[in-house]
């Protein structure tokens, strides 16, 4: 069987040359020979990359190449072709435009043929000099070996089970595989941006990162291709919600078949919504894999740092908005029906902000990225003091929006967003503890949605989008109201759920979305990894283990579903997939975060003080252009 990708690099043939390349200066080009021992061998493909390190050494201006961790170097595949991409003029074909970062040039195209020079091969070096590498795994001797219960080798062999493979190579896992619903499994036999996450992560902290690394690259090809919906196309730099392997004849030839990767940006989901937080998560991902295996070379390829941008370019584009937030619509994440949350859910800012810090870890500062760089950074700034301090709601802030005053038409105005205090629903003053708070879901021009989004509020902690005593009042809140939130399965994706005629005019009568179920107040078991990611980063993780140990009395005996129904979670989901994935894969993440809680600093962004030391807005004493900072930095120092 043949692979196909539409045009893209096919890189395991690329690796198995007899060759392999390093980039040096715009002149030169070393060529390393092939020996006797086996290509594919992990001690002929790490001697390589260190002759080529120190061959490279020899000349100024060629820099070295990381090496990639020992767990890495398994096959050729895991390797970084990074220097199949370029962007030095000597190596441009003619008419591509040298100064655009965004035009690449593609290894194979017509240039100027390398100089091959002979090299003689010195020993092999020793294991332990290996593993002294620049780009030594995070997780080599971290991960404690232990005896795995019967629970967890159940879920790892679910999981590795759940693994796609294309053209030979591991690039996800399914969202489900359920067995009793093989003919009406609708989408849930692709590869999920969003629900691959939490399986990648578990694979990183395993040791086993090829699958990630392919997905990651794999997924950047499906970037640049072009989609419509009723003739019109979605900005570039989207990326898909899911893809899919599918086998299809070879021109025509019913007996033979290649492999294509066949995405979905939206145009075949239910609502036909593309799915803004897939680049956000890709981002999230990528710095993810770098710091817990060590292999940098895949952040600084040229093709992933343009994908980067091009992520970026959607989200920070100019718009009619007048908010750091980002306006989509509904069903653009998780919650991909139909459930009020269109506007600037919370979800989506927090996992935008987590990815422009990532971003602006992963992009080197340059010339050319400056402004790119400036803009991430005042974005970053604005978004933190609004989310602090408009999206904060404790007993103190919820009775100063009881006595609001509505139509204030003033620069000085109190209630900047004409917020009518009997939007307070009955349920929340009685709710809401004397000590703790939350981010609410949602903030518009006379809107305020109050419902308690887990995902949101626990990724803010991550990202450390909240301050560390807002952090904390999150997590004092839930363990206060553990029988809502969480009772017999962690935890709600939102809380109360929306009942009656208010259930039948935001959802449109979704009989999927009925009150305690699926979206719409369900118990989803894959939130106990994030939970167990901001427990640990605030020091409790005393909550992590008292929700894994409620998750490890069913997960098993209910053959690991999707969600769970009812107030308190004690029915299996009326629709939901059973060995779905993500719930899998999340129970492995939690168990290993908190066996290694070291490990949590990979996935973690710490305070940024820097940030409230620069100022999105110009510092003016007009009252119409107030500068945001120290209000942003005294909710800090609280």
């Amino acid at each position: 069987m043949e692979c196909h990708h539409f045009g893209a690099l096919d890189y395991k043939k690329e690796l198995q040359k007899p060759s392999i390349f390093l980039r040096s200066p715009p002149q030169f080009l070393l060529r390393i020979q092939s020996v006797s021992l086996p290509l594919s061998s992990p001690a002929m493909i790490s001697l390589r990359l260190r002759r080529c390190a120190q061959l490279a050494a020899l000349f100024q201006k060629c820099p070295q190449p990381r090496l990639p961790s020992a767990h890495l170097l398994r096959d050729t595949f895991v390797i970084s072709p990074k220097h199949y991409f370029s962007t030095t003029p000597d190596s441009a074909p003619v008419g591509v435009d040298k100064n655009n970062f965004e035009r690449l040039y593609i290894h194979g195209s017509p240039s100027p043929q390398p100089r091959p020079i002979d090299l003689e091969l010195e020993e092999l070096p020793d294991k332990d000099n290996n593993e002294q590498s620049e780009g030594k795994s995070l997780t080599d001797g971290s991960v404690q070996e232990k005896e795995m219960s019967a629970l967890e080798k159940e879920a790892w062999w679910l999981l590795n089970r759940s693994v796609v493979n294309y053209c030979g190579n591991p690039v996800g896992t399914v969202a489900a595989n359920d067995p009793g619903l093989s003919n009406q499994m609708l989408n849930y036999d692709q590869v999920f941006i969003r629900d691959f996450v939490p399986s990648a992560i578990a694979f990183l902290l395993k040791g086993e990162g090829e699958i990630v690394r392919n997905f990651l690259l794999h997924t950047l090809q499906l970037q640049s291709w072009e989609k419509t919906v009723d003739c019109y196309s979605p900005g570039q730099g989207l990326m898909p919600a899911s893809f899919k392997v599918r086998s299809i004849p070879l021109d025509g030839n019913s007996e033979s078949f290649e492999e294509i990767l066949d995405p979905d940006f939206g145009e075949a989901a239910i609502g036909r919504v593309a799915p803004v937080d897939s680049g956000l998560w890709w981002i999230i991902l990528l710095r993810a894999y770098g710091k817990i295996t060590g292999d940098y070379a895949l952040q600084e390829r040229v093709d992933v740092q343009t994908g980067i941008k091009l992520i970026l370019n959607l989200c920070l584009s100019d718009g009619f908005d007048m908010f750091p937030t980002l306006l989509v619509t509904d069903g653009s994440c998780m919650i991909d029906r139909r459930m009020g949350i269109h506007g600037h859910p919370l979800e989506i800012q927090a996992l935008f902000y987590s990815a422009l810090r990532c971003a602006r870890e992963i992009i080197p500062l340059t010339d050319a990225s400056t402004h790119l760089i400036r803009a991430i950074n005042n974005r970053l700034s604005a978004l933190s003091f609004h989310m602090r301090e408009y999206y904060w709601v404790d007993m103190r802030k919820i009775n100063e929006i009881y006595r609001y005053k509505t139509e204030e038409y003033s620069h000085d105005a109190i209630n900047k967003f004409n917020i009518y205090p009997d939007q307070i629903p009955a349920w929340l003053p009685d709710w809401i503890p004397d000590k703790g708070g939350y981010l609410i879901g949602n903030l518009q021009p006379a809107h305020m949605d109050f419902r308690f989004f887990a995902l949101g509020n626990l990724w803010a902690i991550v990202s450390s989008l909240t301050t560390q005593r807002q952090a904390e009042g999150v997590l004092n809140l839930i363990e206060e109201k553990w029988e809502d939130l969480v009772a017999n399965m962690p935890m709600k994706i939102c809380y109360p759920a929306l009942e009656y005629e208010e259930w039948r005019i935001i959802t449109g009568s979704d009989p999927k979305n009925t009150s305690w179920s699926y979206h719409n107040g369900g118990s989803w078991p894959t939130l106990l990894w994030q939970f167990t990611l901001a427990c640990i980063k605030m020091g409790r993780q005393d909550l992590a283990y008292k929700a894994l140990q409620v998750a490890e009395k069913r997960l098993s005996t209910d053959k690991w579903p999707e969600y769970y129904d009812t107030q308190t979670g004690r029915f299996i989901g009326k629709q939901s997939h059973l060995y779905q994935t993500w719930t899998i894969a999340g129970f492995l993440v939690s168990k290993m975060l908190l066996e290694n809680p070291e490990l949590a600093s990979c996935l973690v962004c710490e305070e940024d003080l820097e940030l409230l030391e620069g100022c999105a807005c110009s510092v003016s004493k007009s009252a119409r252009t107030k500068c945001s900072r120290k209000a942003a930095k005294s909710q800090v120092l609280v």
